[in-house]
């Protein structure tokens, strides 16, 4: 059950955690998968379907790099709508936490 309660968890939280990585700035699909597996355990399989479903509700906006070592990156970065849903979601993620945070609190 602890197993179902933490992916459920990390489901929950992805696009927000994927919005916060875009808001330091513009980075490729890798990068924001590795990124994400080091920070909270996500795979990398996760990532481009949501990126794409980000893309088509205008949060993030995409270019083409070509690369030296390899075929051509495709950089993201949060369009002027996004930054907006992350500051919206941010704050209601620290609301919800401060809430869940005051409920498991141990006296």
């Amino acid at each position: 059950m602890a197993d179902s309660i933490q992916i459920q968890l990390r489901k929950g939280a992805l696009d927000l955690c994927v919005l916060a990585v875009l808001s330091r700035g513009e980075s490729y699909g890798y990068e924001i998968a590795s990124t994400l597996v080091t920070a909270v355990g996500m795979g990398e399989g996760t990532i481009y379907p949501l990126m794409r479903r980000m893309q088509n509700e205008g949060l993030v906006a995409t270019r083409i790099v070509e690369s030296s070592s390899g075929p051509p990156r495709k950089y993201y970065r949060l369009t002027p709508l996004g930054r907006t849903v992350f500051e919206t979601h941010r704050n209601d993620w620290r609301s919800f936490a401060d809430a869940v945070n005051k409920l498991v609190e141990v006296t």
